[in-house]
């Protein structure tokens, strides 16, 4: 999950403080500097931020359009070109085809085609991006979190199971009333669809990123978690815990105990 900031310090305090995300690695490009950061899963939150604008202004007109927030989620495939075939037979035009880099090929599905979101698609190759963390990097206050699923609230269950496991390959471990979960091989994150009640919620969107789940030790001890009584909107397990977007760059975390 990509979320893109104006710097990458501005995410720290929620991300790397208070749920203990490591470093693991950063650089800058053309348009934008992207960053990772690790879970104690292995799940990673990838957070870009404007960099060399007058290269590529995407990342700038993004956040001066929506402010930070979601930006994009990525698949990673063995083969893009299959994956590319795969996605024009099943009625997607992917986008932004670069193919350029042996390292890190990738493409985009669009938004609209996409339930709301732009999904990207890559083909990495080598022993993966590893880089020491910047200075000024701040030490976690708790043990590290685990980042367990992204959920995406959408508008049509069936559109979305058709990109998410039909395309992506995600298979379906769960299940609730116009919710369900979807895993990948290997992977230590989950997708959970949800529809949202009522539909207007999305505001004629086909979707969005409606939460952001992490289990941590004491949810109730996060700065800002405020305490929902289990009532999530629809989710499959009982996350008592919520931060509101305005206190984790753009986007809602529902928090649970590890030890649920």
């Amino acid at each position: 999950m990509a979320l893109a900031v104006e710097r990458w310090a501005d995410a720290w305090p929620r991300y790397a403080v208070d749920l203990g995300g490591e470093w693991a690695s950063g650089g800058q490009g053309p348009g934008f500097a992207p960053s990772q950061l690790r879970f104690a899963n292995g799940a990673k939150v990838e957070l870009i931020a404007p960099h060399r604008v007058e290269d590529d202004d995407f990342l700038r007109r993004y956040l001066d359009r929506h402010g930070p927030g979601p930006h994009h989620v990525t698949y990673k495939v063995p083969d893009l070109a299959v994956a590319l075939d795969s996605a024009r037979d099943a009625g997607f035009h992917p986008v932004g085809v670069d193919l350029s880099d042996p390292t890190w090929k990738e493409a985009f599905l669009h938004p609209a085609e996409a339930c709301g979101v732009v999904v990207q698609l890559a083909q990495p190759s080598g022993a993966g991006w590893k880089t020491p963390p910047p200075d000024g990097f701040p030490t976690a206050r708790a043990e590290p979190a685990s980042l367990t699923h992204v959920a995406h609230a959408v508008a049509d269950l069936g559109a979305a199971r058709r990109l998410f496991a039909g395309l992506l390959g995600g298979e379906p471990v769960d299940a609730g009333p116009g919710t369900v979960e979807l895993a990948w091989p290997d992977s230590p994150l989950h997708v959970r669809l949800v529809t949202p009640d009522p539909p207007a919620d999305l505001g004629g969107r086909p979707g969005c990123v409606a939460h952001l789940g992490f289990e941590c030790a004491e949810p109730s001890a996060v700065p800002g978690a405020v305490d929902t009584g289990g009532d999530t909107g629809g989710d499959i397990d009982g996350e008592r815990h919520e931060v509101p977007p305005e206190m984790a760059s753009g986007v809602r975390l529902v928090l649970r105990s590890c030890h649920h």
